[in-house]
């Protein structure tokens, strides 16, 4: 080993897992900006076992000043995506909780109106007479 820091192969092994990290990111970030959950949830597992991977090798291994500003900045971006990620998970949680109340609501009007599941109903906000035949 090196006096301050690990073997260059090892260094340059760990910052190319940062970027590998990095570039996974970057998918997920793409399938979350194009709502594309399915994707989203698929990479995730891969992700989670890169993160394991990584701080396997990271705690094992230490960095010289030049890989450690390196790891530095690809960790900054790496976060950077990951937020948006996370904003976007938020955003598209809110929309389900939205649509999974209005379907509650739409369930319990049937239900107080006396109305079975799968049958056709007229609109409740219109008066009987403004119903089409």
């Amino acid at each position: 080993m090196m006096e301050h820091g690990g073997e260059p192969n090892t260094q340059q092994a760990l910052i190319e897992g940062y970027q590998a990290l990095l570039s996974r990111t970057r998918l997920m970030l793409d399938s979350a900006r194009d709502a594309n959950w399915p994707a989203l949830v698929d990479q995730e597992g891969t992700y989670i076992m890169q993160v394991e991977q990584l701080a396997k090798l990271d705690r094992d291994n230490h960095l010289d000043d030049d890989h450690r500003a390196r790891k530095v900045e690809l960790l900054e971006r790496i976060l950077e995506n990951d937020l948006e990620i996370r904003e976007r998970l938020i955003e598209r949680r809110n929309e389900l909780g939205k649509l999974i109340s209005a379907s509650q609501r739409q369930r319990n009007l049937r239900h107080a109106y006396g109305v079975r599941e799968g049958t056709s109903t007229p609109p409740i906000d219109l008066p009987p007479s403004k119903r089409a035949p």
